[in-house]
């Protein structure tokens, strides 16, 4: 999805939805596209990992891809913020 002309992923967690910058900060890979494992999303190209709760990178949690909030509407639809 693009939100404010940025590409935004969106993770289901259980009950709960999360959105995400969709590009990796190492190359740009599409996050959306990466495997998820225990609540962390993993870029498909290169392996840089980031917490789908909160965007922080586990290699390095000083850094991380930008969160968006989820609000759940009628019929099953979401918008961010």
């Amino acid at each position: 999805m693009v939100v404010s002309g940025r590409h935004v992923a969106l993770f289901r967690l259980g009950d709960q939805f999360h959105a995400l910058d969709n590009m990796c900060l190492d190359r740009g890979g599409p996050l959306c596209d990466g495997p998820i494992e225990r609540g962390v999303v993993t870029c498909p190209w290169h392996g840089w990992s980031y917490e789908i709760a909160t965007g922080t990178m586990v290699q390095d949690p000083r850094v991380g891809v930008s969160r968006h909030d989820v609000r759940m509407a009628r019929y099953g639809r979401c918008s961010t913020d």
